[in-house]
C-alpha cells in the first residue's frame, strides 16, 4: 500500500533573516549559508525574506550582500534577491552602459520578454534609474538594430494562442519577398512584423514560411 509523503514545510521568512545575519557576523562572511538559504528560495520567498530583515535589522539584505561578497558571488547574489522585473532592468542597465556595453545581453532579454513583462520592465527601469529604457537604447544602439529594440519595447502586441491564418499567410509571403526573393534585405518589413506580432503568430509565419522555401 502505498504511503503519503507530505511536502516539506515552506521556508520561514524570519528565521532565513536570522541564519543570513548570523552569516554575515564575525570574521569573514559565510558565504556558502548565504548562498544555500538564497539560491532555495522563489522570488515571493526572498521578498518576504528581504522584509523581515529590514525590519529586524534596519537594514536593506542589498547593502549587506553587497558590502559582505565580492566579484561574480556578489553580482550574482545581487541580482538573485530581485524580483524578475527589477533583474531584468538592472541588466539591462549595465548592458546599456557605455562602460560595459554588450547589446546583446540587452537584445536576449527585450526580446524574450512578453509585452506585459515589457511594461512593468520599463516602469521598474524608470523607478530605479531615473531614465527612460527607450533613451538608453537610443543612446548606445544604431540602425536597424536600434529600431527593432525600440519597436520591441514601444509596440504593445497580443499575447494569446489565437492567430488569424490569413494574416499569417500575407506575413510568411512578405518576409519571402523581403527576403528570399529580393537582392539584399527589406529590413523595414521584418521589423514591423517581428515586433507587431505576438509569439503565437510569428511561430505560424515560420511555420508557413518553411513551406514557402
Amino acid at each position: 500500500m502505498a504511503s503519503l509523503t507530505l511536502p516539506p514545510a515552506p521556508p520561514n521568512p524570519r528565521q532565513d533573516a536570522i541564519d543570513l545575519h548570523k552569516a554575515f557576523k564575525g570574521f569573514g562572511c559565510d558565504s556558502t549559508t548565504v548562498s544555500n538559504i538564497l539560491a532555495h528560495r522563489d522570488s515571493m520567498q526572498r521578498g518576504y525574506i528581504q522584509q523581515e530583515y529590514k525590519t529586524m535589522y534596519s537594514e536593506e539584505l542589498s547593502r549587506r550582500i553587497s558590502s559582505e561578497l565580492s566579484g561574480n558571488h556578489k553580482k550574482a547574489m545581487s541580482l538573485w534577491i530581485l524580483d524578475p522585473a527589477g533583474r531584468d532592468a538592472t541588466v539591462l542597465k549595465e548592458a546599456l552602459s557605455a562602460e560595459s556595453l554588450d547589446l546583446k545581453a540587452a537584445t536576449d532579454i527585450i526580446c524574450s520578454r512578453t509585452p506585459s513583462q515589457l511594461q512593468i520592465m520599463k516602469q521598474t527601469y524608470y523607478a530605479k534609474f531615473g531614465t527612460y529604457l527607450e533613451h538608453d537604447i537610443s543612446q548606445q544602439a544604431s540602425g536597424d538594430h536600434q529600431k527593432i529594440l525600440l519597436a520591441y519595447v514601444g509596440i504593445p502586441r497580443y499575447e494569446g494562442p489565437e492567430v488569424d491564418p490569413t494574416i499569417v499567410t500575407h506575413d510568411a509571403k512578405d518576409l519571402y519577398k523581403a527576403g528570399e526573393k529580393k537582392l539584399g534585405t527589406d529590413e523595414k518589413t521584418f521589423i514591423r512584423i517581428f515586433t507587431e506580432r505576438s509569439w503565437a503568430h510569428m511561430a505560424a509565419v515560420a511555420s508557413a514560411y518553411h513551406h514557402m522555401l
